[in-house]
């Protein structure tokens, strides 16, 4: 997975807070790896629009506005 985007070009901004593509990673450690590798690279959590995806999930938004959930569940 990766956020992409292209220098002096402005994508539009995704229709909602809820277009969402999520990855369910049950197993709590590479869970746990994944969120550390997002933030590594500088990307920070975002509150989810659907409180369901905190409870065991974290949400990122990348520059367009785009979202991908991580979440520790199957």
């Amino acid at each position: 997975m990766e956020f992409t985007r292209k220098h002096g070009h402005t994508a539009g901004r995704a229709p909602t807070e809820d277009n969402l593509l999520v990855f369910y990673l049950p197993d709590a450690g590479e869970w746990e790896r994944a969120v550390a590798r997002l933030e590594k690279a500088g990307y920070k959590p975002v509150k989810a629009s659907n409180l369901f995806w905190d409870k065991k999930g974290k949400t990122f938004e990348d520059p367009d506005g785009y979202r991908v959930v991580l979440q520790n569940s199957n």
